[in-house]
């Protein structure tokens, strides 16, 4: 207990020596979270497109949802439950997102707040999913072959299951039995009729249009077209009146049927029937078909875009797109795509650059990049090839981060320009390079930004990136989209070209103007700006940039030093007269700029790597003596102390953890306390610290006895999760930031190391569908605590972790991709204000049939199916199909012997109004009416049954009885009382039979008046027309 005690009282009087450390962190001032995401999120896997907003959306594997809109505006969701997405679709110009993940949850996406507006459970394996166009009704197919209708209620927020059903027994034929697979596996409502009709595909084959009014199939397949074992995989329309449909099979098949239109009746069309099959070698290779997507164009030239489904990234024409026009029985015109990698998913988008509209097709990759190809080279391609001409054929482009044309490799991040100057935040905006490259205008060409110079004073944050290709490009990070602001790509004074060779290593300074490099091969080159880039009024920049070659208008010299082996680390003394690199294999280089020389090279031999990833200058009592020393950290944790001006280690002890790791950070803690009240009392000893951080474990070291060789571990902390980067913020150092492969973000408190708050980023999760390594990751951070993480070519992070500070301007606005002044303008459109006079009924007549002549037959279906959605609500919300839970019911009921029938118990409603557009009578069903006489009846025989088995003794008998009654109830025949009753309820069931009877009749005289009207309006239209020939002109 006294050891224990001992320690606690050396921890209490420790903290007592440094408390500027931790007093100024409080949990309340941190908040670590994700501020902003930029570019394609790792694990993507489906596409959705709002054709009107112009809003791309890519879901993810964990529940994210990457949203881009017009002119470069972006935005990420996140859903509460971190699994993939089954569907993902768009109410369009709504600004709605339905999204249904593996849970089979529907998600229904707010995009003006940006959060989740409602989510309904459904209870079945949920196998298709579609909408009506104007988003108020929903189809829901499921695993057992039921498709069910939900009502999205947009100012309730909610969703609700309505009663009407679509069972298998009714559309398919036959009910889902054991090992049999019948699901509803693609709804497609038909586009000019979707309030009244919808396709519906199911797994084994059988293709069903629905009338929703009649509630009953209006036509199928017949039954010899879906004899082959082959499954359903993919479907879509392949016309815009709906139809033709284009279905593609598990055998990689790919059939077009012919489905009859709106206006065909059942007596007149025929049946749904295949009208070809494209033979695109899917079939030969044994590959699913995993998509479809119908693309319109006038004239011949729309095109069906055909996705194989293949583990085999290397199986040719995985992708093919197929010419369909009335040629397309006789001669299939196609064209075969070769993206680098397989697909999981495509979609065409469309893009308006100068007042023009163009397509272009977008391809997922397995890897989560994004590829895309102009969709009018494509249409061309193919509609050359019916000439047989020799197009060129297009070609796929991969959509990369637009931050220069190679690879990033390191970067550095500065906020709080001591030399910003208020600028004109919206050109930041506006001037921001676009990330798909369809949006960038003709006059950029390449990602180059040599032309683009401004001054440093510009850029709030600075972004600096370091190439592959051994360019260097600085970004103004005010806002989240970058603005270029300068290029370097000048390797020396006398040369302009590239070097070809990665940036290995970057540091710059404000105050002197100066930027070192390192590279690969082991050159140091140090660039010294001229002063015009820093002074806040400067303009002469933009208008000398483009007519001077490489970077001689912003660079005044270039020093290059060469030293062995590649650099990984370079730090300055505070004045930049010297400066310290470090290289992969082990060397230690003092240099002075100003020759430039190297004053001394040290090599450090290390036990399991030599790498050197810090060095630190530092002035610290050695012997009671102060010596100026140089801190050296060897990629396994080694840590040396040398005299700085020789380059010789002060001790022969090497400081390291007992279980080496791979070192991520060190850094220098200097306690912030009064250094007046240290001086003033010298028993108040200064106190320093050098912290390690490795991928297991944090330590603060004493420094005072590091330097002499000797290991004091005063603080340490164990990960429970691998960490990958580290870095300290503040100024001085007020806090640690930690980064794990787990996704965890953690803020802990120097040099206690305590934690002070953790969070979590999903976009940073290391997992199996997010494949990149900690070597795909480059991370830098400001001394206020910003981040900015690159993800290879493919994304920016832009992560903050104090809750007080605002890094970035138009955070909320490039966040904001739905535009709502479309929706109001739609709806201006869609909705004009009429005003007529009042007329008859002829008359009405007369001019409706008129103006229907004058119309395109499309717009007059689509006219009348917008009319026809509002009749809609009556028509969902009636029970057309029992469902299983009220038959169960029925069956109960049924077999109780207990139960007591009476003939009261029959309901017949009432007829109600007949709504708009000839559907019939609400609550009024004539087959419904029929199934419960049968029921009834079915009751009385069982009844009659039932009393035959009566046990004779089982009730006694009156005495007053005659032994002929007797006789009779002992065979089962009743008494005459209850012959009365019996009597009684044949007379009210007859009674009851008479009312249907009247009503049926009442509905044939109904029928009867519409068919006389209807030939009246003829003879009416006829007589006009006659009218108006014989009158003179």
């Amino acid at each position: 207990m006294s050891i224990f005690v001992k320690k606690l009282v050396e921890k209490a009087s420790l903290k007592k020596q440094h408390p500027g450390f931790s007093d100024s962190l409080k949990p309340e001032d941190v908040n670590p979270h994700l501020a902003f995401h930029y570019g394609f999120p790792s694990g993507s896997m489906l596409l959705a497109y709002d054709t009107i907003q112009q809003i791309l959306a890519i879901s993810t594997r964990d529940g994210q949802i990457k949203l881009f809109g017009k002119d470069g505006l972006q935005t990420l969701l996140e859903s509460s439950e971190t699994v993939p997405s089954k569907f993902l679709l768009f109410i369009g110009n709504q600004g709605v997102l339905l999204n249904v993940n593996v849970n089979n949850h529907i998600e229904v996406w707010d995009l003006g707040r940006k959060c989740v507006s409602a989510t309904h459970q459904f209870d079945k394996e949920i196998v298709s999913f579609a909408a009506m166009c104007n988003g108020a009704y929903l189809y829901v197919g499921d695993s057992a072959g039921d498709v069910s209708i939900l009502r999205l209620h947009q100012d309730s927020c909610y969703i609700e299951e309505m009663k009407y059903r679509i069972p298998p027994s009714a559309a398919h034929g036959k009910i889902n039995e054991v090992g049999s697979d019948i699901s509803a596996k693609h709804i497609l409502p038909q586009p000019t009729a979707e309030a009244k009709r919808v396709l519906i595909i199911y797994s084994d084959g059988v293709i069903t249009l629905w009338g929703i009014w009649e509630s009953k199939v209006i036509f199928t397949t017949s039954q010899s077209t879906y004899q082959e074992a082959k499954k359903v995989t993919a479907a879509c329309w392949a016309c815009s009146t709906g139809t033709k449909v284009a279905v593609g099979y598990s055998n990689g098949d790919i059939i077009l049927w012919s489905v009859p239109s709106p206006s065909d009746s059942e007596q007149t069309a025929s049946q749904i029937t295949p009208i070809c099959k494209l033979n695109l070698g899917y079939k030969a290779d044994k590959i699913p078909i995993a998509k479809l997507k119908w693309a319109y164009a006038d004239g011949k030239s729309s095109r069906l875009y055909v996705l194989g489904s293949s583990s085999d990234c290397n199986s040719t024409n995985l992708l093919q797109v197929v010419l369909l026009n009335e040629h397309t029985e006789t001669r299939t015109i196609k064209l075969g795509l070769h993206p680098p990698e397989s697909l999981l998913d495509l979609e065409i988008t469309t893009s308006e650059q100068n007042k023009h509209r163009r397509d272009y097709l977008l391809l997922l990759g397995k890897s989560s990049h994004v590829y895309t190809c102009d969709d009018s080279l494509i249409e061309r391609y193919l509609v050359q090839s019916l000439s047989k001409s020799s197009p060129s054929l297009p070609k796929e482009v991969k959509i990369k981060l637009p931050y220069g044309d190679s690879r990033i490799t390191v970067t550095k991040f500065i906020t709080s320009n001591p030399c910003y100057s208020e600028g004109d935040l919206n050109a930041v905006v506006k001037n921001s390079l676009p990330l798909f490259p369809f949006e960038r205008s003709v006059k950029d060409g390449s990602n180059s930004n040599s032309n683009t110079s401004t001054s440093f004073s510009k850029a709030k944050n600075l972004f600096i990136t370091g190439h592959s290709s051994g360019e260097i490009n600085f970004w103004d990070a005010s806002c989240p989209l970058l603005l270029p602001v300068a290029s370097i790509t000048q390797q020396s004074d006398t040369d302009s070209s590239l070097s070809g060779i990665p940036l290995t290593a970057l540091h710059f300074s404000y105050n002197s103007h100066t930027l070192v490099s390192g590279d690969q091969n082991g050159t140091v080159r140090i660039y010294t700006f001229k002063s015009e880039m820093f002074s806040p009024q400067s303009t002469f920049m933009s208008s000398q940039g483009s007519s001077k070659k490489g970077s001689n208008h912003i660079i005044r010299r270039i020093k290059v030093v060469k030293v062995n082996g590649a650099v990984l680390s370079i730090s300055t003394t505070e004045n930049l007269k010297q400066i310290a690199v470090g290289s992969e294999q082990g060397y230690v280089m003092l240099i002075d700029p100003e020759g430039p020389n190297i004053l001394y090279q040290t090599h450090i031999a290390s036990e399991f790597s030599t790498g050197i990833i810090s060095t630190h200058f530092e002035t610290c009592s050695f012997h009671g003596f102060e010596k100026n020393v140089m801190i050296v950290t060897t990629k396994d944790s080694s840590v040396f102390a040398l005299e700085k001006d020789t380059g010789n280690t002060l001790s022969s002890g090497v400081v390291h953890p007992n279980n080496p790791k791979r070192a991520l950070f060190t850094h220098i803690l200097d306690d912030a306390t009064d250094m007046n009240k240290i001086n003033a009392d010298n028993s108040t000893p200064r106190q320093s610290f050098l912290l390690l951080c490795t991928e297991k474990s944090v330590y603060a070291f004493s420094l005072s006895h590091l330097v002499q060789g000797v290991k004091k571990v005063v603080y340490k902390k164990k990960f429970s999760s691998s960490c990958f980067w580290a870095s300290t913020f503040g100024s001085p150092d007020i806090g640690l930031i930690l980064l794990f492969t787990s996704g965890k973000i953690e803020i802990r408190s120097l040099p206690e190391l305590s934690l002070v708050k953790e969070s979590s980023i999903r976009a940073l999760t290391f997992s199996t569908f997010r494949p990149f390594s900690v070597s795909d990751i480059i991370v830098s951070t400001s001394h206020d605590g910003e981040l900015i993480i690159v993800n290879q070519d493919q994304e920016l992070l832009f992560v903050s972790t104090l809750l007080h500070k605002e890094a970035y301007r138009f955070l909320g606005s490039v966040s904001q991709v739905f535009n709502k002044d479309l929706v109001n303008a739609q709806m201006l459109v869609s909705s004009p204000t009429v005003k007529e006079k009042k007329r008859g009924i002829f008359s009405s007549v007369i001019k409706d049939y008129k103006g229907t002549k004058s119309k395109n037959g499309i717009e007059v279906e689509t006219e009348d199916s917008r009319l026809s959605i509002e009749e809609l609500s009556t028509i969902f919300s009636i029970v057309n199909f029992p469902t299983d839970h009220i038959e169960i019911e029925e069956k109960n009921v049924s077999n109780d012997e207990d139960v007591e029938l009476d003939i009261d118990d029959i309901e017949i409603e009432e007829p109600k109004e007949k709504p708009r557009g000839g559907y019939q009578i609400a609550g009024f069903n004539r087959h419904n009416i029929t199934n419960k006489f049968q029921a009834i009846r079915g009751k009385l025989k069982n009844s009659k049954v039932k009393t035959d088995k009566v046990v004779v003794n089982e009730v006694p008998q009156d005495e007053k009885t005659g032994a002929v009654d007797q006789i009779k109830k002992k065979y089962g025949y009743a008494s005459p009382g209850e012959a009365g009753a019996a009597n009684m309820a044949k007379s009210k069931l007859s009674e009851n039979l008479k009312k249907l009877q009247g009503i049926s009749l009442k509905s044939t005289e109904m029928q009867d008046t519409a068919r006389s009207f209807s030939s009246m309006a003829k003879e009416v239209l006829r007589f006009a027309e006659n009218e108006k020939k014989g009158s003179p002109s």
